[in-house]
């Protein structure tokens, strides 16, 4: 299996760098090099990143191999989808924030090396978004390799089939069950829109990539203290922070309240452990800005009147929108908002809705969530009734970002795109139920075949006793 994996990769690195050469960008930027060099740089960075990646991966004492073969096996299907969208133009179709974030990611290097006109559009830019932290990380890699949006999507790619392996260490940690860790892995490698969203040059990759990270470092951090996991939960924070700054308080409220709660058994050691975590985190992240910051997000948006006007606009765009009868601008509106915009949530594109090739394509993926929805309430169930403490964090993320999306969000599309947010962690939650229904059946057949032994017994013995 590793020789085919290699082989393959091989064979796809081969066909990227020969389909890509002579063609122009589907945004009209001339780079002023040969595609085939840029096509190349593109990559080489990914299989930098991917070597990284699988050397870290390999080391797992639990399921190692399995999980490199996960990994690499994913990353090859992002970059195959995300060189066809690159090759055939697809971003204004799948993603059209890509091209924005290409054009102020290049501003933004330009504005570093001192170029006046690029830094005016770099300030007008981050006054009217909050993603500076994608706008960035595209700048640093052009940076490196140049103007290139293949290599952002092909880093995506990477960090996307990363999070199938970090998914798994979540799930393995909470349930100890193997069979639940590698069900979940694969779905979130291979479901077919984590898997669009992560091979483009978009920050869907990348938040669903550090909620993920963040979770795992909060279960490490449960076990013990350690130096290593705290930096890695306060830097995949203030990561989430600079992509989408309502998931960070989000994220931040449920890791607090989870050591709060507690995830391990409620004794003096636990509690001081916990206590000075928070703590920790509290200042690391006060000392790298993010209470000054926060201040001016939350004077701004936490007023229901503007997600009023933005969540309007979002329902009267295009035919997608729905609820555009509601009013979130008070509380009570809010509130009787949330029944309706769950079941779009959780459930839309339905398919009546399917009125375009693009709400076409989705139904194959649709019928295969709608079919394991009751396997999320019974993993859901199970993972309350006998895991709670364990999936705490986990919990109190998933319910309150699914309560907030249901009040702001009215359009079919954006439901749609934001849910894979949500998706990663509830299917640690369908891959228990999915266990939970074999091991039933697994036991009832052990049972049916113990049964016809034990009668048998019964006749033999029955007659020589009573001789």
């Amino acid at each position: 299996m590793n020789g085919i994996l290699t082989l393959l990769s091989l064979i796809v690195c081969a066909f990227i760098v020969l389909a890509v050469p002579g063609f122009v960008a589907p945004w009209g930027v001339d780079y002023g090099v040969s595609s085939v060099f840029d096509s190349g740089r593109a990559v080489l960075l990914c299989a930098v990143l991917a070597t990284i990646a699988g050397a870290i991966i390999v080391r797992q004492p639990d399921d190692g191999p399995f999980l490199l073969k996960i990994f690499v096996s994913a990353l090859l299907v992002r970059m195959l989808i995300g060189t066809a969208i690159f090759i055939f133009r697809g971003q204004d179709f799948f993603g059209g924030d890509a091209l924005t974030y290409d054009f102020l990611g290049f501003s933004q290097l330009q504005s570093w090396t001192g170029d006046r006109y690029y830094s005016g559009i770099v300030a007008f830019g981050r006054g009217g978004g909050t993603s500076w932290g994608m706008v960035h990380l595209v700048a640093a890699i052009y940076l490196v390799i140049g103007r290139n949006l293949l290599a952002v999507q092909f880093f995506n790619a990477v960090i996307g089939a990363a999070t199938a392996v970090i998914i798994y260490l979540c799930a393995l940690h909470v349930f100890n069950n193997i069979r639940v860790a590698r069900l979940s892995a694969f779905t979130v490698a291979f479901y077919p829109s984590l898997v669009l969203w992560s091979s483009q040059g978009l920050k869907d990759g990348p938040i669903v990539f550090f909620l993920a990270l963040s979770i795992w470092a909060t279960l490490m951090l449960s076990r013990k203290f350690d130096l290593k996991f705290i930096v890695v939960l306060v830097g995949s924070l203030f990561a989430i922070l600079s992509l989408r700054f309502y998931v960070f308080y989000m994220i931040t409220a449920a890791v607090a309240g989870s050591f709060f709660i507690g995830m391990q058994k409620p004794t003096a050691t636990n509690f001081i452990r916990q206590f000075a975590i928070v703590i920790t985190i509290g200042l690391a992240l006060t000392y790298l800005g993010v209470t000054r910051y926060a201040n001016v997000q939350i004077g701004y948006y936490a007023n229901l009147e503007k997600v009023q006007r933005s969540r309007l606009d979002s329902a009267t765009r295009g035919q997608s929108g729905f609820g555009q009868q509601n009013d979130v601008s008070t509380g009570e509106g809010a509130l009787s908002t949330i029944p309706l915009g769950l079941v779009y949530l959780l459930f839309a594109p339905f398919p009546w809705q399917l009125a375009s090739l693009r709400q076409s394509i989705t139904l194959p993926e649709m019928i295969f969530w709608w079919a394991s929805f009751p396997l999320l309430i019974l993993g859901l169930w199970f993972s309350i009734k006998y895991r709670l403490r364990q999936i705490s964090p986990i919990l109190i993320f998933t319910v309150m970002l699914s309560l907030a999306y249901s009040v702001f969000q009215g359009n079919v599309g954006n439901a749609y795109r934001q849910r894979s947010q949500l998706l990663v962690f509830y299917f640690i939650f369908v891959a228990v139920g999915y266990v939970l229904l074999l091991e039933k059946r697994e036991e009832r057949k052990r049972r049916e075949l113990a049964e016809p032994a034990s009668i048998s017994d019964r006749i033999v013995t029955t007659p020589l006793s009573r001789r």
